[in-house]
């Protein structure tokens, strides 16, 4: 008996082999399961996914890139608004920049602002909260 784990990489190319082998999405499955002896390392319905990718052409075995969206704004452009016009409302901040109300909370909160008789201001720490 080998020692040998496939990783999913292994496990998606023995896939693509199947794949012109003409065997089946269900079939590989159970090859690959007997022959590595895998207990929940590949699925049935992942090996449909992949038979899907290689019917429409796509090969591509590879771990697609994925992590945070990128930002749509900095703190930068947010706080150059409050400069010009530090009056306007979360809503209206929010329309400028394309983005939710609840996005432009969440970076004013960030960056420590407040709104007080209706401007934006920095809050200041009280010896309180020190």
């Amino acid at each position: 008996m080998s020692s040998f784990v496939p990783t999913n990489y292994d496990l998606r190319t023995a896939l693509v082999f199947c794949y012109h082998l003409k065997k089946t999405a269900a079939e590989s499955h159970r090859m690959l399961v007997e022959a590595y002896m895998l207990v929940n390392m590949l699925l049935v319905k992942q090996c449909f996914e992949w038979f899907k990718k290689f019917k429409s052409g796509d090969f591509d075995v590879r771990n697609e890139e994925r992590g945070k969206p990128p930002k749509k704004f900095t703190d930068n452009e947010l706080q150059a608004l409050l400069d010009e016009d530090d009056t306007q409302t979360q809503q209206e901040l929010a329309d400028q920049l394309n983005v939710t109300q609840k996005t432009i909370s969440i970076r004013l909160k960030a960056m420590g602002k407040i709104q007080k008789v209706g401007k934006w201001k920095t809050a200041r720490k009280s010896k309180n909260h020190l």
